[in-house]
């Protein structure tokens, strides 16, 4: 039987992940999924212990045509790979107003400021409600991949969330371990597109 994980266990991805390797069930995981590039690594990464669905919910991408094309390249992606266990796939519908109201106070921040921190929150918040509702033992995101998002503060988010909501939230660096090259080299693989801004109006060049 597997040893029952300590508080500061479940903080450390690669020690939960050796916890549910030494366990009879495969526990499930909401994995909230900012884009196919940045989910084909994580996914790769803990498949082999969760079973994993992945949720597209990002009310900052800033048109209902880009939000579509990110959402069928994941789909695209979960279809063309396989996993050594289920991946299950929804699609939030596009309802940019709630990222308009939070972006709306820090309109004049710099990117990387508080507004992108109320949008990980917004997103976080939604997959661990989701979580939550659905009976999932633990929920996570693939935001950390990217080399510009800032883990802690991302992990920081997920922590309160998942005492708001008695779910457990999983904390990753993605980005470490050449996680973000191995990203790069999956959608070459999948050809997989790669947007070039993170998807909000704030964030195009």
């Amino acid at each position: 039987m597997a040893q029952i994980l300590s508080p500061n266990d479940k903080n450390d991805v690669l020690k939960v992940i050796k916890y549910i390797a030494d366990s009879e069930e495969t526990p499930r995981l909401m994995l909230h999924c900012c884009c196919a590039p940045c989910a084909s690594h994580v996914i790769e990464c803990l498949a082999p212990s969760y079973r994993i669905t992945a949720l597209f919910f990002n009310p900052n991408i800033d048109t209902a045509g880009e939000y579509g094309k990110r959402a069928g390249e994941l789909d695209k992606l979960l279809s063309l790979a396989r996993y050594p266990n289920p991946v299950d796939l929804i699609i939030a519908d596009y309802e940019p107003a709630p990222f308009e109201a939070a972006a709306a106070r820090f309109a004049d921040e710099p990117e990387g400021g508080r507004r992108c921190l109320e949008c990980f929150g917004l997103r976080l918040g939604e997959t661990a409600a989701r979580a939550k509702s659905g009976g999932y033992g633990f929920f996570a995101t693939t935001l950390t991949v990217g080399p510009h998002k800032p883990a802690q503060e991302i992990n920081a988010i997920g922590a309160a969330l998942a005492q708001n909501y008695c779910v457990d939230y999983l904390h990753s660096d993605f980005k470490k371990r050449d996680g973000y090259k191995r990203s790069v080299e999956l959608s070459k693989q999948y050809s997989l597109y790669r947007q070039g801004y993170c998807g909000c109006s704030f964030s195009k060049d």
